[in-house]
């Protein structure tokens, strides 16, 4: 004979009546008592439906510059049954147990921290119940990003440390920020990017920034930004707090997201600049044998740096969010890399809008940026009205798509060598043009131009770099005035 399971406890979600009774109470006593709540607590976050209604509805009177009481609330809320008491009555006892707003902002947070005790018990139902009950085609890493994804969500939303601050304790970040500066290898307030006049002009890499590097397909963005983001993981020093915990010296922890290219056909590249051997030979196989012991004395000392990469391709915002934050907390990060813009995808299908779509992957990643507080290169594509002028070099009206770009770019950085495009317009031998056209080579052989076409915190400009095409490597341009005194 089967015995009968025991009948499983009913937990109900946790709640306080008596607390969201209090904050209304003094609400409705005194209206100020909305102000001191209103910037984290919402209608959502109350467990007792009526109590929500009362709560918005108060904020629509006080919001429209009108006196929220029990008298005037009555006639928005209608009059229902409340076991005996209409709902007249009900706002009437709230304000006759209210005894001061001295506790408002109290009694705010306690309901802010149950509503969100519930939905950390939705999520977890959800997950169980996905997890259960999963299609084939869901995977359970898409799962764990779906869940990160709520889970951030609800730390987001309603936070209530957020506010005005004193201007004396920004004073004092401001000044914690240069005397950082002053101590960092080349007194920069921002990560060095390994390339002294870049860094003259932009100051480094500043926390929060959203950079954007774009250019034509040829002109060498992704060789730059992978330039930028292993010289920062080279330079990489820290060192372990008493707590346990990381703080970054110099240099930095790198992620790079490679939507185009594989993991090793990046570690190739930076090989190739590294060991100063060309790329296509080392593909190829096609070696000295001091050529390979330059590449495995490079693999060497770069196998200890803290440069992440993943390569996986056609992912969302979201999913590039929860993978950055997860490196974030799991082993830190200084700077993050995104090739390229126009690879991500939105949370929207591909049949709406792509300028739309892209509008939400460039405002989600500026809000990582803020988030993280680090500097994010994203490479962005341009469009093909560059080549239609004669002086291709680009401007802030060719970034394809979306002028949400230019908008939330803190940076925006164009990639141009004129040589190029010289290359493609070689005259026959023998020719006067020839001749010209030979003279406009060797003055552009090598070199990059990097223009500045906006920047919140600095000038706008051109940088003129070096730039050895065989391995794929920007650098800084001997000048004059930039080597050592003849003898």
């Amino acid at each position: 004979m089967a015995v009968a399971a025991p009948e499983a406890s009913v937990r109900m979600p946790p709640a306080n009546l008596e607390a969201e009774q209090a904050l209304l109470g003094a609400i409705l006593v005194n209206n100020d008592a909305f102000d001191r709540v209103s910037d984290f607590l919402r209608p959502e976050h109350f467990a007792e439906e009526l109590h929500r209604r009362i709560y918005e509805t108060a904020g629509q009177l006080i919001r429209a510059g009108k006196l929220a009481t029990a008298v005037t609330l009555k006639t928005f809320l209608g009059d229902h049954d409340l076991g005996g008491m209409t709902i007249p009555q009900y706002l009437a006892r709230l304000a006759a147990e209210a005894t001061t707003i001295i506790n408002a902002i109290d009694y705010g947070h306690a309901i802010h921290d149950l509503a969100v005790r519930r939905e950390l018990i939705n999520i977890g139902g959800d997950v169980v119940n996905t997890a259960y009950d999963s299609d084939v085609d869901h995977s359970p890493r898409a799962q764990i990003e779906e869940a990160e994804r709520k889970l951030y969500a609800i730390a987001e939303t309603g936070r209530y440390e957020g506010g005005f601050h004193r201007f004396s304790d920004a004073l004092a970040s401001a000044v914690d920020m240069a005397a950082k500066a002053w101590e960092r290898e080349g007194g920069l307030s921002g990560l060095a990017t390994g390339m002294q006049d870049l860094d003259r002009m932009m100051g480094g890499l500043q926390p929060s920034d959203l950079i954007i590097v774009a250019g034509r397909p040829g002109m060498g963005k992704t060789a730059l930004a992978t330039n930028i983001a292993f010289n920062v993981a080279r330079a990489f020093r820290g060192e372990t707090r008493p707590d346990g915990g990381h703080v970054t010296l110099n240099g930095g922890v790198v992620g790079f997201f490679s939507l185009e290219m594989s993991s090793e056909q990046l570690a190739t590249r930076i090989i190739a600049e590294q060991a100063e051997v060309p790329g296509y030979k080392i593909r190829r196989g096609d070696i000295t044998e001091t050529e390979f012991h330059r590449i495995s004395q490079a693999a060497r000392e770069m196998q200890s740096i803290p440069f992440f990469i993943d390569h996986t391709g056609g992912i969302s915002i979201a999913q590039l969010t929860a993978r950055a934050r997860r490196l974030k907390r799991q082993r830190g990060l200084d700077l993050l890399v995104v090739d390229y813009l126009q690879l991500l995808s939105g949370s929207r299908s591909r049949s709406d809008n792509r300028v739309q779509e892209l509008t939400e992957i460039t405002t989600g990643m500026k809000a990582l940026a803020k988030e993280l507080n680090v500097p994010i290169i994203a490479l962005s594509q341009l469009s093909r009205q560059v080549e239609a002028r004669d002086d291709k070099r680009p401007q802030l009206s060719d970034l394809r798509e979306s002028g949400s770009i230019e908008q939330d770019a803190d940076v925006v950085i164009f990639v141009y060598r004129e040589e190029y495009y010289l290359k493609n317009k070689q005259p026959r031998e023998g020719t006067p043009e020839f001749h010209d056209w030979q003279n406009e080579m060797e003055r552009a052989h090598g070199k990059a131009e990097v223009i500045i076409g906006k920047q919140r915190h600095g000038p706008t400009g051109t940088v003129e770099l070096a730039f050895e095409g065989e391995y794929t490597r920007f650098s800084d341009l001997a000048r004059d005035d930039h080597l050592p005194a003849h003898m």
